[in-house]
């Protein structure tokens, strides 16, 4: 590649993703595997249901006995019986006879069908049907949700609530998982003060740390050293240093990337010759940095370097930073959802490079046939994507990306949003 010439954001991911892979996976008890990303496929163990049981309070019945019941023709059954949810009998059922059953109890090996306890007169020694059960009627079948042996969970899925219940119910104490990447975020930049302290002319408050702390914990990952340092050369040093000796997963750096007098983190990186600054089309987030820190005989660990400004901070985080943290935790899919919408309004695009705008979802208006039903959108400011826009953040819904050979968004064009809410 010849000096000054671009490389594209597709050429980057793909080297970042090509140096970065899945933490080695471990064991954890299902307490404590919520959030984290399973590392081999879960099979049931055993079946679900595990047996015949009741889905209401009522009575277990014989069909047969009941299938002419209704409010003009009531039926009456001896209640023989009683079973509660963990209990162990199976008391006999003959002609004309009941067990009341709670929900979840098992089903009388002798009983074919559920009365609700609402289609009763509630009794206790007799009990009288007033409205017929369908044959099989409020009973769940052993193995009908799932059969020992089928499968349950396949690896790369993040362990929500609700799978981590079914690894539980599928007879699993244990999920075998991705541990969680131990990270560390260091923004760069002596006009950095701390947010809500007096500040003197050129300094600004320090919000980037704040911004990649944060947007580390929602890609899944923890944030285990957060801090600032002005633009010497030897404090970097000497936090990088304190990053690798705790042995981290991946360190996160911002500012101090390009090619100014005072960019620290090309200054005490570029010379290691393991970690390459690359000129990226894209707009915002041009400056990037990507390596390896090696220390001794430890395994290497990545290195990210990424602008400062914080539109172009947290741009490159979701370009670059994201999938490396996902592809670490072991996640089959590692980008953001994306989805085709509408441009409610134009604005300008930088030439020869993508861009990542910054979006707002315009509220939907009435769907009308033969009107466009895609979702639409529009910059989050009016400053456009310029890589200072910091008030845009909060608002943005998401970042329309804009190709590299669109020279211009108008009202009307389709676009590629990837959400971030």
């Amino acid at each position: 590649m010849s000096a000054g010439e671009l490389e594209t954001v597709d050429a980057h991911l793909a080297r970042v993703l090509g140096a970065v892979h899945p933490l080695t996976p471990i064991d954890v008890p299902l307490a404590d595997a919520g959030g984290k990303v399973l590392a081999l496929d879960a099979r049931s163990r055993l079946d679900i249901p595990l047996f015949d049981n009741s889905a209401m309070d009522g009575y277990a019945v014989r069909h047969a006995d009941v299938a002419a019941a209704s409010a003009a023709n009531p039926v009456t059954l001896r209640v023989v019986g009683e079973v509660a949810a963990g209990s162990a009998d199976d008391p006999a059922i003959d002609a004309d006879e009941a067990v009341h059953i709670m929900t979840g109890a098992p089903l009388p090996s002798a009983a074919d069908a559920v009365v609700p306890i609402e289609h009763t007169d509630r009794g206790h020694e007799v009990v009288t049907v007033t409205v017929a059960p369908l044959p099989g009627a409020h009973v769940r079948r052993a193995g009908e949700d799932l059969h020992a042996g089928d499968p349950v969970l396949t690896a790369g899925v993040r362990l929500t609530a609700g799978r981590v219940s079914a690894l539980a119910a599928a007879g699993h104490a244990h999920a075998t998982v991705h541990p969680t990447p131990r990270v560390a975020v260091i923004s760069t930049g002596s006009e950095l003060v701390t947010p809500g302290h007096p500040l003197a002319r050129g300094q600004i408050p320090e919000s980037n740390s704040l911004l990649l702390a944060a947007l580390v914990r929602e890609a899944g990952a923890d944030v285990v050293h957060v801090t600032s340092v002005p633009d010497d050369e030897s404090e970097l040093d000497d936090e990088l240093a304190r990053c690798l000796d705790a042995r981290l997963d991946l360190i996160v750096l911002s500012g101090g990337v390009s090619v100014g007098a005072h960019d620290v983190v090309r200054a005490a990186l570029e010379p290691l010759r393991t970690v390459g600054f690359h000129a990226i089309a894209m707009q915002p987030g041009k400056p990037q940095a990507f390596g390896m820190l090696h220390r001794g005989a430890e395994p290497p660990t990545p290195v990210f370097g990424l602008p400062g400004n914080p539109v172009a901070t947290a741009v490159s985080f979701e370009a670059f930073v994201r999938p490396a943290l996902l592809r670490m935790q072991g996640a089959a899919e590692v980008h953001r959802p994306r989805l085709t919408a509408v441009a409610a309004e134009g604005w300008g695009v930088p030439r020869a490079k993508v861009q990542f705008m910054p979006v707002v979802v315009v509220p939907a208006e009435s769907q009308v046939i033969g009107v466009d039903a895609r979702p639409r959108v529009r910059p989050a400011t009016s400053g456009g994507s310029g890589s200072h826009l910091v008030g845009g953040l909060a608002a943005a819904e998401g970042y329309a990306i804009v190709p590299a050979e669109v020279d211009e968004v108008r009202a009307g064009d389709p676009v590629t949003v990837m959400l971030v809410t």
